[in-house]
């Protein structure tokens, strides 16, 4: 824990993933075949209190959804990548774009597709039912699992090492 909290502690983006964290990685289909999400609204407000302290928030997902979008418009996180094939390359972009240092950055992940951001950013965190791969190239594990509060639980960390 107080390695993650001196890490933490520069922390200028939050960079989240969706499926698994956002997410608990279900996927519902309605009758007409949209995707449907749930979303913890505990996350939520924690995603808003760490962009009323000033640091900056991003989802980036390889799946494309509306719900996304809409639930992070009403968050006010208006950094949304889906439908992203290369993680990595996107937050590259998205740090040079915003002028942010990735030992600035912490990211969230639970899977494989994850892992090359999370060893590339100064805080890597993985939800608590995150694949092992995941887990390993983690700095932090949460206690709570990816759509339970798992995403709250990071934004409690980035506010008191602040």
């Amino acid at each position: 824990m107080e390695q993650a909290l001196e890490r933490a502690k520069n922390t200028e983006l939050l960079i989240l993933d969706v499926d698994g964290v956002l997410t608990d990685g279900s996927l519902y289909y309605g009758p007409d075949g949209e995707v449907i999400k749930r979303f913890h609204v505990h996350d939520g407000a924690g995603i808003k209190a760490v962009l009323e302290a000033g640091i900056k928030v991003a989802v980036i997902s390889s799946r494309r959804t509306p719900a996304v979008d809409k639930r992070m418009h009403e968050l006010g996180v208006s950094h949304v990548l889906q439908g992203v094939g290369d993680k990595l390359q996107a937050l590259n972009e998205l740090g040079e774009r915003l002028g942010i240092e990735l030992n600035a950055v912490a990211c969230v992940g639970d899977d494989v597709s994850d892992v090359p951001m999370m060893r590339s950013v100064g805080l890597a965190v993985a939800v608590a039912d995150a694949r092992q791969q995941a887990k390993e190239s983690a700095h932090y594990s949460t206690a709570a699992r990816g759509g339970h509060g798992a995403v709250r639980e990071v934004c409690d960390l980035l506010l008191v090492a602040r």
